[in-house]
């Protein structure tokens, strides 16, 4: 069974978006796309409470919209699923093995980023496969906005970070995209308001380092996608902020989620936290070990 891009389907903007984005990259990378719309009520509940067949699906109905897409993208293979459960759970399991899950969120203005809500935030903690959150503004043209923009990685040199710069790599390849990577590192306290001068030359050797350690890691994945131009950005910085203010001009943005398999609640790191609520365009997460 090939594997699919899956995109959560509802009647909202939001879920629009999201569809839209995850039909497009299903065709760029010639896979399947599976539409999956979950209720939380019982069948016999749901249908009497919405009274039609496609309420709750974009384009008025799981037909209409599988025929929109591939109006739109002539050869798409479009699968359409409505299956009762918790939306979380059965997002998760759905795609489980599979490529990519594509989720819309509603954006909060030009000058802030996501409103995440509960099930897309416990998703993204708890997905094992990448997850792309698309706010509604990103497709609010027929363009295929997401070829404008390079793709703007975030890169920790102190953790394994190959799941995440390969699909950085493969998706700027894919749509014939620059790329940007960028890692950001802070002083010890320590050095802080330091009167000696020793700060100033604690973060020369700290620059340089950590400026050849980004290279190392790029190294073997600049070899394998020789196509994609790579600028490397290295700096003094919070990651989180820095990041955001990448997204700026960007197509996408990808940070990494580290797996945690037995720590309790929703847990995504801070810095993704902070980049899906503050991001100004779609982000892709990337669980890695």
């Amino acid at each position: 069974m090939p594997r699919t891009v899956t995109a959560g389907a509802d009647h909202s903007r939001e879920s629009l978006a999201a569809v839209k984005w995850a039909a497009s990259e299903a065709a760029r990378r010639g896979l399947p796309l599976r539409l999956l719309h979950v209720r939380e009520a019982a069948p016999a509940v749901s249908a009497s409470l919405t009274g039609s067949e496609g309420a709750g699906w974009p384009y008025g109905g799981p037909q209409l919209a599988a025929q929109a897409l591939r109006a739109r993208h002539p050869g798409l293979e479009v699968e359409t699923d409505d299956v009762p459960g918790r939306p979380a759970e059965v997002l998760c399991a759905a795609a489980k093995d599979q490529e990519l899950l594509v989720l819309g969120s509603r954006g909060l203005g030009r000058l802030a980023g996501f409103l995440l809500g509960s099930v897309s935030l416990s998703v993204i903690a708890r997905s094992t496969t990448p997850v792309v959150l698309v706010r509604a503004e990103d497709t609010s043209s027929e363009r295929e906005w997401q070829t404008s923009g390079d793709v703007v990685v975030g890169v920790d040199t102190s953790q394994p970070c190959d799941a995440v710069l390969e699909f950085a790599f493969a998706h700027a390849e894919r749509h014939g995209l620059e790329m940007r990577a960028l890692h950001s590192w802070r002083l010890s306290p320590i050095f802080v308001g330091d009167p000696t001068g020793a700060m100033l030359s604690v973060q020369t050797e700290l620059d340089t380092l950590t400026n050849e350690s980004l290279t190392e890691a790029l190294a073997p994945w600049r070899e394998k996608f020789p196509g994609v131009r790579v600028t490397e950005q290295c700096r003094l910085g919070h990651p989180a902020h820095d990041l955001v203010e990448a997204s700026l001009d960007a197509g996408l943005l990808v940070v990494g989620r580290k797996e945690r398999y037995s720590a309790p609640g929703v847990h995504i790191g801070s810095v993704a936290h902070a980049v899906l609520h503050h991001s100004k365009t779609a982000v892709a997460v990337v669980p890695h070990a």
